[in-house]
């Protein structure tokens, strides 16, 4: 598949922070520490997430559905119209959600549009000390223009 030249990403980048209940304590930490990082970005958060970010970090969070009421969903959607820059979703790997259907399908869409996933702590350690969090990057994406033209036949 081809690339086309995608999406600029601007020094202040759009972070969806994401968490199972069993997680959120973990990413509050991780949150706390990188908390003068944070403040330099768009953060967007599921509800209770978010909520918690807000309390802990005293940082404004643009806070979406709770997850299972879908705000997993509306991440993924605002991934799709070039929103949101990255996504750090701490998920629980050993509890079975009852919206693992919509977690499956944000990993997937963050996939489909090329957008950098951290799944754990090490791996958004490694993603917001990174020299490219206070740059500019040309993230670049697939070229779905033959999937969009194709033709359906119906018999």
């Amino acid at each position: 598949m081809e690339q086309s030249a995608g999406y600029r990403l601007e020094p202040q980048k759009k972070i969806a922070l994401v968490a199972h209940d069993n997680k959120k304590k973990d990413l509050l930490e991780w949150a706390k520490w990188n908390r003068e990082i944070l403040a330099q970005h768009v953060v967007y958060a599921t509800g209770t997430t978010g909520k918690l970010l807000e309390q802990e970090l005293g940082l404004e969070v643009i806070k979406l559905q709770s997850g299972p009421l879908g705000g997993d969903q509306q991440i993924g959607a605002k991934i799709a119209e070039g929103e949101i820059d990255f996504l750090i979703f701490f998920w629980d790997p050993l509890e079975p959600q009852p919206h693992d259907p919509d977690v499956k399908a944000l990993l997937r869409i963050a996939v489909v549009w090329n957008i950098p996933v951290a799944c754990n702590r090490a791996s958004a350690d490694f993603m917001i000390s990174s020299p490219l969090m206070s740059g500019e990057y040309q993230r670049l994406t697939p070229d779905y223009e033959v999937h969009l033209k194709r033709v359906i036949g119906w018999e």
